[in-house]
């Protein structure tokens, strides 16, 4: 009896640590423990699905996604909506980092993008830096534009933020170069994450690179239902 009582003993505590084992195997990260910075995030926090766009302003084909994005925007949030999808955009300026031409439009932009966000303003910024990048430099004449966008200095940047009506403290901010430091950090960690190339997506388990400039929302729509049938 005693014997079998210990059997049974041991049979049952064996039982709990493989369901204590299968359980941390399966047990999912909350979204709010992945996201780099939530005011870089569009959606619900607690969404099923998680789609990563790892972005750099001054890149052609970053911007054009984007773009597409920003042209279908009541559509985009109805779509993130309906299918519960936490959006993320990390943005850094990778291609200043670790690009061929070292382009200082990317670290400019960078430094635009974080200095809004300081101040509560990302997607208003972002959105507007985006627009004006490509229907002033990228839509008509494609990649060719990035040499353009490259002699543009700070004031391009900061004139953005005015647009939008942010205050003198980000002009300092962009001046003075204020976030630079977490703005290289997030180019090491993109580096690092992405295996080169942007953009660089990541949709739950799905990853993806690259996007032509001549594709437009449907292509968008295209990476965003690989993600969810997976």
């Amino acid at each position: 009896m005693q014997k079998a009582l210990r059997i049974g003993g041991i049979v049952a505590i064996v039982g709990l640590i493989f369901a204590a084992m299968i359980s941390s195997m399966t047990a999912t990260t909350p979204n709010s423990e992945k996201v780099w910075d939530p005011e870089m995030t569009i959606g619900n926090m607690d969404a099923k699905n998680y789609f990563v766009i790892y972005s750099d302003i001054a890149c052609p084909y970053c911007i054009a996604f984007e773009n597409a994005i920003i042209e279908h925007q009541e559509e985009f949030e109805k779509y993130i909506e309906e299918k519960d999808v936490l959006v993320e955009i990390r943005v850094s300026d990778y291609l200043y980092e670790y690009g061929q031409s070292n382009p200082i439009s990317s670290r400019l932009s960078a430094v635009g993008t974080y200095c809004a966000r300081n101040e509560g303003k990302f997607w208003d910024y972002y959105n507007l830096a985006v627009t004006k990048v490509w229907n002033e430099y990228y839509k008509e004449l494609g990649k060719a534009g990035f040499t353009g966008l490259n002699e543009q200095g700070e004031e391009y940047w900061i004139g953005i933020g005015k647009e939008i009506g942010l205050s003198d403290s980000f002009e300092t901010c962009v001046r003075e170069g204020q976030p630079l430091e977490e703005i290289e950090a997030n180019a090491l960690k993109s580096v690092k994450s992405t295996d080169g190339g942007l953009p660089y997506f990541k949709f739950n388990d799905v990853v993806r690179t690259g996007f032509d400039l001549s594709w437009g929302w449907e292509y968008v729509l295209m990476y965003f239902e690989m993600g969810l049938k997976n």
